[in-house]
């Protein structure tokens, strides 16, 4: 009844799939059981040698060792079913061994009389020797190379785990492909184990093939002499080619199998299959082809040595590299042309027009000339795809779309250097180094890397620039290791989400509300302009941007603009409204879970200054005013940072406006909130205080 519910159970899960594992292995276990009839050996011998040739192809064809995942199991279940088939055949041959050499099916005679012409001698060396091949180097060596590989897969997992969290933080990636690329390492790590453990099935395999041929060997030398009454001579003939065929038709699967397990351990990941990475790396150059083949033919001339197949091959690979070297100035040809196509000038110089005046790009990247291979696709240059996923993610966070990236090469740059412009003028730039990769310094690496020293260009952490050999040796150490590519982009995301306030332009915020307009229309219709003009607008939006906020609750801000609106057109006045309409968001944004807000607080004293400051009509603070303040704040933040807590000051909101933007310039990550914007759930602690004490 068990047994039925199993049963049940894996129909359920994947229908009738789900059985043929299970039977496939029960069938294999009854095998050395069950006796089976010549015929059926000879099609479950063709079957396993079908098999391999087709676990064979799949390895060459693959471009990833994930690709095959199932290899290892696939080695077990081979490596079963021969063991399986040698059970069998050796009962048939022990049983019908005395009644000729086709006892055991048409399968194991081919194999010993056609492979090794009938002499069971040459039979025994030629199994002997496919034994040592498959056991000695084939199996071996990719048991050697699936181990390192999974020790290497294992330390560089935490590095690559890094890799994956910075292409996150930076909107190269999202979610779905971020969980993706972690399983796929937990999968690769677990792959180049299991190969390492699978390994071990071959190599026992090829050992019990040469102990099931010594005991079929003695067996049926018994079994013919004194069960059948056969001549010495007779009975050594039957049993030893029937034995060596046995012997043969299971190893020559066995050297094939190990071969594709090599295959897929040995191979350097690439897009390309086996097979296209050979005829692209290696009969690919005519130069090597021509010097090779005048070597071959020099060998060739010499008397005493076997002209003819020296001429011809020689020949072979002149006439192939030729072949080449007429293909490669056809492409040349082609792309020179699609490049500098003709066109008809006119004689006389044309008259300037509009169109000649050149826009200042909003959003610019130039690059030095070794960085066009990372923009150019025809290099497999892959940074403007990482630039389209920079503006989503910035879109998503944001609440609006930023204007286009223009890129654009400058040779006035340094060759690896680039520049980040917004309207004209420099924001930001760097220096870039395509096939090398920046190693980051996170605070916690384990060693020194050979490399040039520099610092990454967005956040200003040390890091060193290294070669692609010395990658997996720094993610083992600890380091954050990402290519030229993500480098410029990650610094191009911090840039721009540091001036999201610059981007937002009237085209940009025309397009937020035309897009809010679809969904909201009323919104839209009875604010502006009726009530506000688009500028105040702007302004409004710009301000809780350049302060780190972002304006994705538009029905929220526009409501309470809409709400104010009658009463006041100052856009701080107003900014300062949507900001406690705002709130629980803007709390959230510093205190995502927590239920108490552990913040710093101000002196009343302090407080009572400030405000009749505000009172008195001016807009600055007395300067040794502004010394104590600045000096106490950055105390504050220390002590706040120290302890793990968000940088947030809380004031009260006459006064908010009037710190947030003193203190932006000497303290940008200490965030001005006031007590307003609170809301009325959440409980308050004063960690340290500006102008008292805590």
């Amino acid at each position: 009844m068990n047994m039925l519910e199993m049963l049940r159970g894996a129909m359920l899960r994947g229908g009738v799939r789900g059985l043929a594992g299970p039977i496939l292995i029960v069938m294999i276990l009854s095998m050395m059981v069950l006796p089976l009839p010549p015929f059926l050996l000879d099609i479950l011998f063709t079957f396993n040698i079908a098999l391999s040739i087709m676990v064979l192809l799949v390895a060459m064809n693959t471009t990833k060792p994930l690709d095959f995942a199932v290899f290892p199991t696939v080695l077990l279940i081979s490596t079963l079913l021969r063991l399986s088939l040698n059970v069998a055949s050796t009962r048939v041959v022990l049983l019908r061994g005395h009644t000729g050499p086709d006892a055991a099916g048409k399968v194991i005679e081919s194999f010993g009389h056609f492979l090794v012409g009938g002499n069971y001698t040459v039979g025994i060396v030629v199994f002997v020797i496919l034994v040592v091949i498959n056991f000695v180097v084939i199996t071996k060596g990719a048991g050697r190379i699936a181990e390192v590989g999974a020790r290497f897969t294992l330390d560089a997992m935490p590095g690559k785990q890094m890799a994956i969290d910075a292409d996150l933080n930076a909107g190269l990636i999202g979610e779905d492909m971020a969980r993706k690329r972690r399983a796929e390492i937990a999968q690769e790590a677990d792959f180049y184990g299991a190969m390492d453990g699978a390994s071990k099935f071959v190599r026992g395999d090829a050992v019990a093939g040469i102990i099931i041929m010594l005991i079929n060997i003695v067996g049926g030398l018994v079994v013919g002499v004194l069960q059948h009454n056969l001549d010495l001579a007779t009975a050594a003939t039957n049993y030893t080619l029937l034995t060596i065929g046995d012997g043969l038709v299971a190893q020559i699967p066995a050297l094939v199998i190990s071969t594709a397990a090599g295959m897929v351990v040995s191979r350097v990941a690439s897009d390309d299959s086996i097979g296209q990475q050979l005829a692209k790396q290696l009969v690919s150059s005519p130069q090597v082809l021509i010097l090779t083949a005048a070597i071959v033919g020099t060998l060739g001339m010499i008397p005493g040595m076997p002209h003819f197949a020296f001429l011809l091959l020689a020949g072979l690979l002149g006439w192939f590299a030729f072949f080449l070297l007429q293909r490669t100035q056809q492409e040349a040809v082609k792309a020179a042309a699609a490049e500098n196509p003709v066109v008809a000038q006119s004689t006389e110089a044309p008259e300037a027009s509009w169109e000649d005046v050149a826009q200042v790009d909003v959003l610019g990247l130039e690059v030095g000339y070794r960085l066009i291979s990372l923009v150019d696709k025809a290099q497999d240059g892959d940074l403007l795809r990482r630039i389209k996923g920079i503006r989503k993610k910035f879109t998503q966070d944001m609440g609006f779309l930023p204007p286009a990236v223009h890129i654009r090469d400058n040779l006035e740059l340094r060759p690896n250097g680039y520049r980040i412009t917004l309207k004209g003028a420099e924001i930001g730039s760097g220096e870039a180094y395509p096939n090398m990769f920046l190693a980051i310094n996170p605070g916690s690496v384990s060693g020194t890397l050979p490399g040039t020293p520099t610092k990454d260009p967005a956040f200003g952490l040390p890091a060193v620039w290294v070669d692609a050999a010395v990658r997996e040796q720094a993610q083992v150490m600890g380091y954050t290791v990402v290519d030229a590519g993500t480098v410029v982009a990650t610094h191009m995301s911090h840039l721009i989400h540091t001036h999201a306030a610059e981007l937002l332009g009237r085209q940009e915020l025309q397009q937020l509300l035309d897009h809010l307009g679809k969904l909201a229309p009323k919104l839209t219709e009875d604010l502006i302009p009726k009530l506000l003009p688009l500028a105040t607008v702007q302004k409004v939006l710009q301000n809780l941007l350049d302060e780190g906020m972002h304006i994705r609750d538009m029905r929220t801000i526009l409501e309470t603009l809409a709400e104010h609106a009658v009463h006041t057109q100052d856009a701080i006045v107003l900014t300062g409204l949507v900001r406690i309409a705002l709130g629980a968001a803007i709390v959230q944004q510093f205190y995502p879970s927590a239920q108490e807000l552990q913040v710093i607080g101000m002196d009343k004293e302090l407080e009572y200054v400030l405000a009749q400051a505000l009172q008195a009509g001016g807009s600055a603070i007395e300067p040794s005013l502004a010394n104590t303040l600045l000096r106490e704040a950055r105390t504050a933040t220390q002590t706040q940072e120290q302890m793990g807590l968000p940088a947030v000051l809380l004031v009260p909101g006459h006064i908010r406006d009037l710190l947030a933007r003193f203190l932006k310039r000497s303290l940008p990550q200490l965030r001005v909130i006031s007590q307003e914007e609170v809301p009325g759930f959440k409980t308050v602690r004063f960690t340290s205080m500006v102008g008292g004490r805590a």
